[in-house]
């Protein structure tokens, strides 16, 4: 998790200035046992043997000091959660628990607050604006903005605001999973697709209420 929003403006920078990339896997059962109990155990696909672990745990950590955690965790039953966490200095929001506790000024010491009224007074203004329309998209709504994003910066003409470089850099995570796994969970480094640009780029994307 970052350790200050100012210090990690957005998950594409943090992801192209990766310094190391780290992962582990556990067994592999949920698949298996799914095809057995949704099919039988004479069922051809009872005979693969998937690589795919059930929770697979990776750790990301970024030249300037970030760490993104990301868990991917579909074979087992598990109510749907996109299990978001931000953690900084002064304190942490969940939305397993839809909770927040900021210290110094949630009501009681170590104790969970709500996070309803925060995000009343605090939400993206975009969300505030577009929330009806983005109910029911993919992801808690986050897909409708992405989509969105894109389809306003094509007809402005405007720089993509999620652009090739942020492309590449989400879509090399599944390779360097599967490389680090077949090598023992060996930390990675994470290439670097802007030759050092990341350093004068700037993230546009859902900073500011344009789209």
């Amino acid at each position: 998790m970052p350790a200050s929003a100012s210090q990690c403006p957005s998950l594409p920078q943090c992801f192209v200035s990766v310094g190391s990339f780290h992962l582990s896997g556990c067994k592999a059962r949920g698949l298996h046992d799914y095809v057995v109990k949704n099919g039988s155990a004479d069922h051809p696909n009872a005979e693969v043997k998937f690589a795919l672990g059930d929770v697979v745990n990776t750790m990301i950590g970024c030249t300037n000091g970030e760490t993104i955690m990301l868990c991917h965790d579909t074979s087992l039953p598990r109510p749907y959660s996109l299990g978001f966490r931000v953690q900084g200095t002064e304190g942490l929001w969940m939305d397993v628990n839809k909770s927040i506790y900021l210290e110094g000024k949630s009501p009681q010491p170590h104790r969970w607050e709500p996070a309803e009224g925060w995000f009343a007074k605090y939400d993206h203004p975009l969300w505030k604006r577009y929330a009806d329309l983005a109910a029911g998209a993919g992801h808690g709504g986050m897909d409708w903005f992405v989509i969105h994003a894109f389809v306003e910066a094509l007809k402005a003409k405007a720089p993509m605001p999620i652009d090739i470089y942020d492309a590449l850099a989400w879509s090399a995570i599944t390779p360097l999973s599967e490389q680090s796994i077949a090598e023992g969970n060996r930390t990675l480094d994470f290439p670097d697709f802007t030759r050092g640009q990341w350093r004068t780029r700037k993230p546009i994307f859902a900073l500011n209420d344009a789209y």
